[in-house]
């Protein structure tokens, strides 16, 4: 491990050098790659730089415990800085971890409301808010790309984008289906419901990662609309893209312009055929990879919101551990929950030896 530490620290050395010199600036892409490249090998090199300077501390206590008067002291700072460095070495294997190359990107996300009827299309609409706080607090920028509401305000499906720094790696763990227990405003008989929604995450793919062929895809428009009469369009702004040879379908309806709808539509359907396209790709590896926590399949029930005992249930996570205030995660205080999530996630990765 520190051999690789060493090839890292040096690595980083020479993409400082490169960034400070003014003729990189010339070349915004390779500006954007040394930048990205900095700021990834920066927490692993900061650590490893304090892990040296606890084992430099290690050695100056082991000089001075041959002397009387310093003995007690120098015992101290031998603790110390043992336990530093084996707190050090916890981090940075977790960070030498091999990278998801998706992490840094933005999401497209799809949630639908499933069973439960009216009362499951109710809790998609409370889970949409809940992101939507969720990315408020964390600056993102959030944009919706096509809704079906109901009357009562339930939400059949809607598709939105997130864009900001970290997005997908803080929601990839949302993928599946969620559950939910409670008394329906529906219900006269005040009886507690079960019902459900799915989440789908799907990383925002660039141009340059996925090209689509203009001649497989079938383009067309419809009038906008909504339920009970809005944001209904009188124009034909509304789009369906259709990828013949896939049969993927994606609309977008939300925006008065057609060529506006028509470049969200095609986000989403490169975003889809690319996630398609990388399923294929890891199938032979998957069935291997314990570390996974959940496989991002909408059918895994993934939590269950009980709201007569004010609890949030993550199944993935063990004990006490599992276990969460429902108020502050329906109010889009996702943080503990998604912490738990990667620290599990992390830990796992740990015992099954992955490497990179």
């Amino acid at each position: 491990m520190l051999t690789k530490l060493k090839g890292i620290e040096a690595r980083f050395e020479a993409v400082e050098s490169q960034l400070s010199d003014s003729a990189v600036y010339a070349d915004p892409a390779l500006l954007r790659k040394l930048s990205r490249e900095q700021k990834e090998l920066e927490p692993i090199v900061a650590a490893y730089r304090a892990y040296q300077a606890a084992q430099r501390d290690l050695e100056d206590a082991k000089a001075l415990l041959g002397d009387p008067d310093l003995k007690e002291m120098a015992q101290e700072e031998l603790q110390r800085a043992k336990e530093e460095m084996e707190r050090l070495e916890e981090e940075l294997r977790i960070l030498l971890l091999p990278k998801d190359p998706n992490d840094s990107k933005n999401v497209i996300m799809e949630i639908r409301g499933g069973v439960g009827g009216e009362e499951a299309m109710l809790f998609a609409a409370d889970l949409f808010r809940m992101y939507s706080m969720y990315a408020e607090s964390k600056g993102w920028r959030m944009e919706v790309v096509s809704a079906n509401e109901t009357e009562l305000g339930g939400i059949k499906e809607i598709v939105f984008l997130i864009e900001g720094e970290g997005a997908y790696s803080r929601l990839k763990f949302e993928s599946g289906t969620h559950r939910v227990q409670r008394v329906p405003v529906t219900e006269s008989s005040g009886r507690i419901q079960t019902s459900a929604a799915t989440v789908a995450v799907l990383p925002e793919a660039e141009e340059v990662e996925f090209t689509i062929d203009p001649k497989d895809l079938q383009i067309d428009t419809y009038r906008s609309s909504g339920a009970g009469g809005q944001h209904v369009n009188k124009t034909e702004s509304a789009i369906r893209i259709t990828h013949l040879p896939t049969g993927v379908v994606v609309e977008c309806q939300d925006e008065r312009s057609q060529y506006k709808n028509k470049d969200k539509a095609m986000k989403i359907l490169r975003s889809k055929l690319y996630e398609a396209e990388q399923a294929k790709q890891n199938a032979a590896i998957a069935a291997q990879r314990k570390s996974q926590v959940g496989s991002g399949d909408r059918s895994e029930r993934i939590r269950t919101y009980n709201f007569p005992q004010n609890r949030v249930t993550d199944h993935r996570l063990q004990g006490d551990n599992k276990n969460f205030n429902i108020d502050q995660i329906i109010n889009g205080n996702l943080d503990p929950l998604i912490d738990a999530l990667i620290t599990s996630h992390q830990a796992a990765r740990l015992q099954s030896g992955e490497e990179e």
